[in-house]
């Protein structure tokens, strides 16, 4: 896969001296990882599959910076992160991207119940039209779950 037009491959980029940068490539490994055991490897592998030059950089971009720098802080319980960022893209209104991560839930141990209950926290916080889309998207990804499972 080329990280460029020029066809290189995807690595850690560049510094301005021409070598690689140590840490951005390790903090790209460990996104890649988290971002692999959040969405799983069908789902990582595909985005990275499909990248084209255009999208390349901001692939490595993201998986680098969400998932790299912010998913591995030790602040916040895997759980945690992934309920806040159900509320935040629902709220957002940015259905897709919420719909994968409603399909990603029990990778990372939550559960319908508790996806259901950040939703109404959504409804009180931000709006029962944020709230109504997001339950509409939940309920078709999660309507073959049972409530209490991960």
């Amino acid at each position: 896969m080329s990280d460029s037009p020029s066809g290189s491959k995807r690595g850690a980029a560049p510094s301005a001296e021409g070598q690689k940068d140590p840490t951005r490539e390790l903090r790209y490994q460990q996104g890649l990882a988290v971002r692999r055991a959040v969405l799983g490897d069908a789902h990582v592998d595909r985005s990275l599959r499909e990248a084209t030059d255009f999208d390349r950089d901001f692939q490595e971009y993201i998986t680098r910076s969400a998932w790299g720098e912010i998913w591995t802080r030790p602040g916040l319980p895997r759980p945690t992160r992934h309920l806040l960022t159900i509320a935040m893209l629902a709220v957002q209104n940015r259905q897709e991207e919420l719909a994968m991560h409603l399909r990603a839930i029990g990778n990372t141990g939550v559960t319908v119940d508790q996806v259901k209950e950040v939703l109404m926290q959504v409804a009180v916080y931000a709006g029962a039209p944020a709230a109504l889309a997001a339950m509409k998207t939940a309920k078709s990804i999660l309507s073959a779950e049972p409530s209490d499972s991960p």
